[in-house]
């Protein structure tokens, strides 16, 4: 921090000093820790103790003040001297293993990490022996010193301000800069999507020209309605182009891919529909204008407003009056439509609401043929092709009987289906599927990723995090079936006639969330994603941010499968290494897997995957590893923490020692907080193993973050979409 941001935080302080103080102008313990906003009382206790200075069990403004003058302004020495001291409890000037043991058993709680009491003690042991340089029993504050020196991140993290630990979260101010929008990297990144944005833009003004002026006859309210109308004709009838799956995934193999912004079909479609609402406002409002213009020129007129917006009076439209009557009635499901697909009625639980009010669009195109009588032109082709992937996708979902054969109730309600793969389903890694599971919802269908690769020949898996109303009901029907499963008599009953009667009921148990069934569904698909381009690539990132790595987890295993088979060993030791050969099938170099998880317990999804694909490695090969995985945990307290680094140095030493992560099992180290995507990237950037590619999947705020890093990196970026 500058000298003008910490002289800000320190009027910050003054000021909430005042707040929080009181009429006394003194700060007490229980003041102090609400202050703080920690989880563990244990460093708002040692902080406390810290800066009370003169012990009267309260602290004055100016202690406040002057200690953090010390952290702000101290040189290394003291800020080192004051987190020995937070780590000293007893005052004694040296530190026991018990007291490091209370300290990392603190950082583990502040971190939200769950740790038998066995691997605390290893954690202990691990710092306290690297630590103990003379082996004297304790460590002094030399021996702390030249601990941390060995750790250059630390080192760098304490000389910075204190408001590191103890600044308002608020404080951060937003520098400001250009526009993304406006800058070069952007327009070079985005160039397929801005061309066709800007081609879909001047073939609607161009339709909106003509039409206005072969309607000049009617005056300038009725040219608009008319103009609006002619784009509406077109919109609609696009809209549902973009939504035509098995063409876009059928394209998606071909050279269009690299002309067409195919992976941002379902971004065009929401534009084309709000485009849509933009026009059917402007078409109705230019009609009635049009109405209350005539309504007033002639002196008696024959019709109110209301007959011709409301009845079929008036006889305006092509079949039997009705085109002001089907418009007002369009206008409605249009606007319903609209805002039942918003994002916060699909992101809050509701997506039954956006599902079956999106199902309207049956109506609206009947209306529209109604309403206006050039329409069936625009839409009698695109509408064949509809239909004719409808019936396509009714008949492969309804050929042969696919059953749920085995299900895993993963931690924070993540529902693991093992479905039976019948032997006509192929599909490309990453690739989704809807699928309807009549015990849970007979008419509905829903999107998930396959988290299986195409090379395991007997079973699709869907991991499903329950976010919505229907993915809670799978995952209690699941959970209460349990009870079910554990009855002997049923559970016997229903081994002797499993193929008979084990279709909707749970059939036997593994371990407490993991048992087989024998579940009835229906799968349409498979549908391509924007990841098919993963193996086109010479250098690929894949960042998945919680549930969002189940398509990574598919892509990951058909990689390695590849790499595989790419796999030398020696004849005469056990050396092996990985040829790099570019073919068609696989041009990737190198693969960066970035896995983002809130807490530990997510890691549990697919850790024994990851295991494996660590083991399959080689140990060395020509360019480097083939395959780097990148953990963090955002509810664990970063290096710059003041209340995690003795737990982060001592998780480090134990991973060395253990050659394993003490958090996941992996070998692979958990990294504490949010990935620095600028430090990130530009790692990736400098080690020139080709173009690169970013493949993202999870939370869109996040997207957003990331997209921006990789238009200044100048790597592609492709985010799931579906």
């Amino acid at each position: 921090m500058s000298l003008d941001d910490d002289a800000r935080w320190l009027e910050w302080v003054t000021k909430q000093f005042e707040t929080i103080a009181g009429d006394d102008k003194e700060i007490d313990l229980e003041e102090f820790k609400t202050a703080l906003k920690v989880k563990e009382s244990f460093f708002a206790e040692r902080f406390f103790a810290l800066f009370d200075s003169d012990g009267s069990g309260s602290i004055s403004l100016d202690e406040l003040l002057k200690a953090l003058d010390l952290l702000i302004h101290g040189n290394e020495t003291d800020k080192l001297r004051f987190l020995f001291q937070v780590y000293d409890v007893d005052g004694s000037g040296s530190i026991d293993p018990d007291e490091l043991k209370t300290v990392l058993k603190s950082c583990l709680r502040e971190s939200a990490i769950s740790l038998p009491e066995e691997k605390l003690d290893d954690l202990t042991l691990a710092l306290f022996e690297s630590a103990d340089k003379d082996n004297s029993g304790s460590i002094t504050f030399e021996e702390l010193k030249a601990e941390l020196e060995t750790f250059p991140e630390v080192m760098e993290n304490l000389t910075i301000s204190a408001a590191n630990w103890l600044k308002p979260p608020d404080l951060e101010q937003k520098k400001r800069q250009t526009p993304r929008y406006l800058t070069r990297a952007y327009w070079q990144n985005n160039s397929r999507k801005l061309l066709f944005l800007s081609m879909y833009g001047l073939l609607n003004l161009l339709l909106f020209i003509v039409a206005m002026l072969r309607h000049s006859y009617g005056g300038p309210w009725f040219m608009v309605a008319k103009g609006c109308g002619q784009c509406l004709n077109f919109n609609c009838t696009f809209v549902m182009v973009l939504m035509l799956r098995r063409c876009l995934t059928w394209l998606r193999a071909t050279w269009v891919v690299r002309v067409l912004p195919l992976d941002q079909n379902i971004l065009l479609h929401q534009i084309v529909g709000y485009a849509i609402l933009g026009f059917t406002l402007v078409h109705t409002a230019a009609h009635v204008f049009n109405f209350v213009l005539q309504i007033q020129m002639m002196e008696h007129s024959e019709y109110s407003l209301w007959e011709y917006l409301l009845t079929t009076r008036p006889g305006i439209g092509w079949v039997k009056g009705t085109a002001s009557l089907t418009g007002v009635i369009l206008q409605v499901l249009i606007c319903l439509m609209v805002l039942c697909s918003s994002t916060f009625v699909r992101r809050s639980g509701h997506f039954e609401v956006f599902y079956w009010s999106h199902l309207s669009y049956v109506w609206v195109w009947i209306l529209l043929i109604i309403h206006c009588a050039n329409f069936w032109k625009w839409f009698v082709v695109p509408g064949l092709v509809f239909l004719l992937e409808k019936i396509v996708g009714i008949a492969v979902s309804r050929m042969g009987g696919l059953y749920i054969v085995e299900v895993n109730l993963l931690p924070s309600k993540v529902t693991h289906l093992v479905i039976k793969r019948p032997q006509f389903f192929q599909f490309k890694p990453g690739d989704y599927v809807f699928i309807n599971i009549p015990v849970i919802a007979k008419y509905e269908w829903h999107p998930f990723t396959i988290s299986s690769a195409p090379e395991q020949s007997d079973s699709l898996w869907l991991h499903i995090r329950s976010l919505g109303q229907w993915t809670n009901r799978l995952y209690e029907y699941f959970r209460q079936s349990e009870s079910e499963a554990l009855s002997p008599q049923r559970l016997a009953s229903s081994l002797r006639s499993r193929r008979q009667q084990l279709k909707d009921q749970i059939s036997a148990k593994l371990s407490e969330n993991h048992r087989f069934c024998n579940i009835k569904c229906y799968i349409d698909g498979p549908y391509g994603t924007p990841t098919r381009q993963i193996f086109a690539s010479e250098h690929a990132v894949l960042i998945g941010a919680g549930i969002g790595i189940t398509p990574f987890a598919s892509i990951l295993q058909s990689i390695m499968y590849r790499y595989r088979m790419r796999k030398q060993n020696c004849p005469n030791c056990k050396y092996s290494w990985c040829e790099n050969i570019k073919d068609s099938e696989m041009k990737l170099r190198k693969v960066d897997f970035i896995w983002i998880n809130r807490d530990q317990k997510s890691f549990e999804w697919f850790v024994s995957l990851l295991t494996k694909l660590e083991m399959d490695q080689a140990d060395e090969e020509p360019e480097g590893r083939f395959l780097e995985m990148h953990m963090y945990m955002t509810s664990a307290l970063s290096k710059n923490d003041m209340k995690a680094i003795g737990l982060q140095m001592a998780l480090d030493l134990l991973a060395k020692k253990e050659k394993r992560d003490s958090i996941t099992g992996l070998r692979t180290r958990t990294q504490p907080g949010r990935p620095e995507w600028g430090k990130v990237f530009q790692k990736v950037s400098e080690e020139n193993k080709g173009k690169v590619h970013v493949f993202y999947c999870g939370a869109p705020a996040l997207a957003k973050v990331i997209k921006a890093q990789c238009e200044h990196f100048g790597f592609n970026f492709y985010k799931e979409n579906f």
